[in-house]
């Protein structure tokens, strides 16, 4: 099982948390992660280290290799859902 090299940046959000907890979980390293994604290594570091630069696109694949999907919900906690609107 993969095993972080180093803890996750103070600053890191849950979503980066999220994914850096659900690689770990999948036995994952970040290069492995980033094949499976279609994606750059250094996507994965971006999207895990919480860096504003990583793309939009790039957090869609990385969370469709994750097996998981990306919600948009409300501070109040109500999911948007964009096929009713």
């Amino acid at each position: 099982m993969a095993t972080p090299r180093r803890s996750l940046r103070p600053q890191a959000g849950p979503l980066a948390r999220s994914f850096a907890a659900r690689r770990l979980q999948l036995g994952l390293t970040q290069s492995e992660l980033a094949l499976l994604a279609g994606v750059g290594r250094s996507t994965v570091q971006a999207v895990e280290g919480g860096k504003d630069s990583a793309q939009i696109d790039g957090v869609q694949a990385i969370a469709d290799a994750l097996g998981c999907d990306l919600v948009l919900m409300t501070r109040a906690g109500t999911v948007v859902d964009g096929r009713n609107p």
